[in-house]
Parts: structure tokens; C-alpha cells; sequence
């Protein structure tokens, strides 16, 4: 099943909601949480060579990995979702100054 942006963000938003979560996603706890899940996604490749990289990409290492992308993902959506930004216009705009 695949959702977009907007449905994932609204999932995400009743996920915060019943839980009353807004009073803690401020944009720097939020950059904070980014951050922080970011790190643990880069501590599972740090000081490995191609080959354990391959590995892990490659065994049930893997699903330590999605679950990392995923809180990833999550903080990126719910950061844009608290301050009203367009993921698909900041990212547009960041080709675009990259092309630049």
C-alpha cells in the first residue's frame, strides 16, 4: 500500500494527537529527535568497509535499519507538519538552488 505525503502526515498527526504530544514538538525538540535518530542510523554503518556495509544491508541487520529510516522519516514529516513548511517545495527549491 502506498500513501502520500499528505496521508502519511495525517496519520502521523492523529498519532501525535492521542497521545497529546504537540506540547513537546517544538522545532528544537524536534531537530533534536532528527538528530538523534539520524545518529543511531549512522552508528550502524560507522567504521564498517563496503563488504559489512553490503552485509548489512543484506541480513536481518536490515529491519534495524527501515526501523531507524522510518523515525527519520517521522521526525522530518512531523518537523514540516508543526511549522508549516512544503516538503515538496523546500525540496524543489533545494534542486534548484543546487543545480545553481
Amino acid at each position: 500500500m502506498t500513501k502520500s505525503i499528505e496521508d502519511l502526515t495525517k496519520v502521523i498527526q492523529d498519532f501525535c494527537e492521542a497521545r497529546d504530544w504537540d506540547q513537546y514538538h517544538n522545532p528544537k525538540e524536534l531537530a533534536i529527535g532528527l538528530s538523534t535518530e539520524s545518529n543511531e542510523l549512522l552508528d550502524l554503518f560507522r567504521f564498517k568497509n563496503e563488504e559489512q556495509m553490503k552485509q548489512i544491508m543484506n541480513s536481518d541487520k536490515k529491519e534495524k535499519v527501515e526501523e531507524e529510516i522510518a523515525d527519520i522519516f517521522f521526525f522530518v514529516l512531523r518537523f514540516a507538519q508543526m511549522n508549516d513548511i512544503k516538503l515538496d517545495e523546500a525540496l524543489l527549491n533545494k534542486i534548484e538552488k543546487n543545480n545553481k
